[in-house]
């Protein structure tokens, strides 16, 4: 089975934490790349974090600082640490899987079904 499972959102204050986590399956997690996309209502989806095979890590600039990405090789497992959250944070979060670049852009070919974070003012 090829699945990416995710989990960790919710209802949380600004400048509050939430821990996001992704559950894939071995096939999936072996790929190049993993990441953590996220989109608002009205807005683009946009890359918020993603860390390779060999653990280096991407962040937007919007959230350095403040979220951290980390795999669990032996568990198949991906998170997102999320601190000091922000109002603009709020989207729904997708854990993605990357095993292919065209034209030297990363394609993200599997995704999880998405999970909620909604940050209150």
């Amino acid at each position: 089975q090829v699945q990416l499972v995710e989990s960790g959102g919710g209802l949380v204050q600004a400048g509050g934490s939430l821990r996001l986590s992704c559950a894939a399956s071995g096939s999936i997690f072996s790929t190049n790349a993993m990441g953590w996309y996220r989109q608002a209502p009205g807005k683009q989806r946009e890359l918020v974090a993603a860390i390779t095979s060999g653990g280096s890590t991407y962040y937007a600039e919007s959230v350095k600082g403040r979220f951290t990405i980390a795999r669990d090789n032996a568990k198949n497992t991906v998170t997102l640490q999320m601190n000091s959250l922000k109002p603009e944070d709020t989207a729904v979060y997708y854990c993605a899987a990357s095993n292919r670049i065209v034209s030297g852009t990363r394609k993200y070919g599997y995704w999880g079904q998405g999970t909620q974070v909604t940050v209150s003012s």
